[in-house]
């Protein structure tokens, strides 16, 4: 007799066939009292043997498997293959184990051959089918079990066991209902991604004669690669739809009339979450798309194909915040019981996510980038915060070169050896001669296109970028100066941004030489945009401002920063920056109205050659903002990158008091 509870039979399963009690007939009461004690130890083994077949079905269960050594047909013969009929059961759901227990058996009858058990059942809709934390659709099922002419005990295969429903001839039907894609805010809390309308161009091949004369209209009205469409076209199948391009309302709008009359282009109306235009802030916001096959399986279930997922960027390191959960419902299909409700949640809206950037300030960065004769990138800091106000790339769709390049940041790296050289000691009034070459230990160094400018005051050499009056200085700096001090202005420190950023390398120096060409921005030393716009905000600031991008959620905050500079140094970096405006090499400036503009060009040498290309910079700030323009392969600072900052301030400033 089993020491379980026994639960009530199942209403769905029909009392099993009696078999005879075994008994022994015996003479005398003695035999007929050792006789019953058998008999009750064959019941309590039979009970035994049913009790430990449930719990093998419900561990196979719960791990997708299905021994057919276990199972005998309720009716009818066997399923072939009991996991591929489980799968048709049990529908989506099958995609995942569910955890299975056992809650009772009830043996009473074992020792005419049946026990029935009750199976706790539970799917997991969190994790394998992207509900809500905790969703889970959880049923009890009976599992009726049978011992055979053979003796060993099997459980009863029947499509009420997968759940009680079923038994009608339903099948389990799982559907999901997308949620509320969550925009992406700016630093005032208005929406910079938000769901947009667009129109999606395809074909549909059944609806074209001449896949060629199709793909060539299109090409004509819109940028895309006519034999590679008309290619597709021919290997799609004949009511498919091929996607071509996918417009915001306002841009198919203009095109409209060109594309309607193209035989066989076809047209869907849906939204995305999109930014005001391509290019804004699109390294660092990315994209969203459908999910791919790779972002489906690594998803965990919270993705389906044909879903939507942020593909890259913000979008991407921030999706499930974004996405929500979906909502699910689980129904009967089939039978004579179809579309009887089982389970429901519904779906839960994402999140949004708060940035630090300015829409003004962003889309003055993208438009003055369009002008960049080469790829580019443009950031703007808030001097007073640190938060990240624009972040620009060009072109938008080739990586945040802002946030992540890796360049060598040639003559803007001079605001860091000066802030080490004052703290050390060096009057800018101090003669310190610019001369065109300079050797260090065997190796010579000179000036860019060979400028010289004599006998001149320290203020002067920086106006001008003199590069070898900063190696002449050199030997004044500990190997660790430079190190030390980028880290005081944000560079090569640690960030909390939320995103993905490189804050910048500055190795010590391992040679007089390697000294000397670091004291100007070159050897190993290694920035990005984002990191010496932080370097110009915190001269700006007279102290340390890291930098913040991600406000909500908040990021964990950074470590602790290294001692900070003296204030009255970061005053006197500040003045000699001015210099480089008004006498120096960003003259460029000096027009822009609003308050004084302080920068520092660079132009940095990288990569094989003779002569060496270069990259341009300009670093600077005006007010409470900074900012940094690089452009790879400019000639010069001065005379590329400079210009693009001016173009900057000048369409800020009807928009800053």
């Amino acid at each position: 007799m089993s020491a379980d509870v026994p639960s009530p039979p199942s209403p769905t399963s029909p009392s099993p066939a009696r078999r005879p009690r075994r008994r022994a007939v015996v003479a005398g009461g003695a035999a007929a009292v050792a006789g019953g004690a058998l008999w009750l130890r064959a019941r309590d083994d039979d009970g035994a043997g049913a009790r430990r077949l449930a719990d093998e079905v419900a561990a196979g269960w719960a791990a997708g498997t299905w021994r057919p050594e276990l199972f005998a047909a309720a009716t009818g013969s066997l399923p072939a293959d009991l996991g591929a009929e489980y799968a048709r059961l049990a529908g989506r759901l099958a995609a995942a184990p569910p955890a299975v227990a056992v809650a009772s058996v009830d043996a009473e009858r074992a020792g005419d051959g049946a026990a029935e058990a009750v199976l706790d059942v539970s799917f997991d809709l969190a994790g394998a089918h992207g509900a809500a934390a905790g969703t889970a659709f959880a049923y009890t099922t009976a599992l009726r079990l049978r011992r055979g002419d053979d003796e060993a005990w099997r459980a009863l295969w029947e499509p009420a066991l997968v759940h009680p429903a079923l038994a009608d001839g339903s099948v389990l039907r799982l559907e999901r209902t997308a949620p509320e894609r969550a925009d992406v805010l700016g630093r005032d809390g208005t929406a910079v991604v938000t769901a947009t309308e667009v129109v999606q161009v395809g074909v549909q091949p059944s609806r074209t004669t001449d896949p060629e004369a199709t793909a060539a209209a299109l090409a004509q009205v819109l940028d895309v690669d006519a034999a590679a469409l008309a290619a597709r076209v021919r290997q799609a199948a004949p009511d498919a739809f091929v996607d071509v391009i996918t417009l915001r309302r306002p841009d198919y709008d203009d095109r409209r009339a060109a594309l309607q009359p193209v035989p066989g282009a076809v047209f869907r109306t849906s939204t995305l979450p999109l930014a005001p235009t391509r290019a804004f802030a699109r390294g660092l916001l990315g994209t969203v798309g459908q999910a791919t096959a790779e972002v489906v399986e690594a998803s965990g279930g919270r993705y389906a194909a044909g879903d939507l997922a942020g593909l890259s960027g913000l979008q991407e390191r921030y999706d499930e915040r974004l996405a929500g959960r979906v909502g699910v419902l689980v129904r009967t299909d089939g039978g004579t019981g179809a579309g009887r409700e089982l389970f429901s949640a519904p779906p839960v809206a994402g999140e949004p996510v708060r940035t630090s950037l300015d829409a003004d300030v962003q889309q003055a960065a993208d438009d003055v980038l369009d002008t960049a004769p080469s790829a580019a990138a443009l950031v703007a800091v808030d001097t007073t915060t640190g938060e990240v106000l624009a972040v620009a790339n060009s072109p938008a769709d080739e990586g945040d070169r802002a946030l992540t390049g890796r360049y060598p940041p040639g003559s803007t790296f001079k605001v860091v050896t000066t802030a080490a050289l004052l703290a050390g000691g060096l009057d800018p009034e101090e003669v310190v001669p610019c001369a065109p070459t300079a050797v260090v230990d065997g190796r010579s160094f000179r000036n860019f296109e060979g400028e010289a400018f004599g006998d001149v005051p320290f203020r002067t050499d920086f106006a001008q970028s003199c590069n070898t009056a900063f190696v002449t200085l050199s030997p004044r700096l500990a190997d660790d100066a430079l190190p030390l001090t980028a880290a005081q202005l944000g560079v090569g420190a640690r960030w909390s941004t939320g995103v993905e950023a490189f804050a910048g390398e500055v190795p010590a120096a391992e040679s007089a030489v390697d000294l000397a060409a670091a004291s100007f921005g070159q050897g190993r030393t290694l920035v990005s945009p984002l990191a010496m716009a932080v370097a110009a905000a915190s001269i700006a600031a007279g102290q340390l401002r890291r930098p913040a991008v991600v406000l909500e959620p908040a990021p964990p905050p950074a470590p602790q920063p290294p001692a900070p500079v003296d204030p009255a140094v970061l005053a006197t970096v500040g003045a000699l920056m001015r210099e480089v405006v008004t006498s120096g090499t960003a003259t460029v400036l000096a027009a822009v109205p609003g308050a004084p503009v302080h920068a520092k060009t660079g132009t940095a040498e990288h990569g094989t050659g003779d002569p060496l290309p270069t990259h341009a910079w300009t670093i600077g700030y005006q007010g409470t903002l900074a900012f940094a323009v690089f452009v790879a392969d400019g000639a010069s600072g001065g005379s590329v990158a400079a210009p693009l900052a001016a173009d900057f301030l000048a369409r800020l400033a009807p928009l800053r008091p």
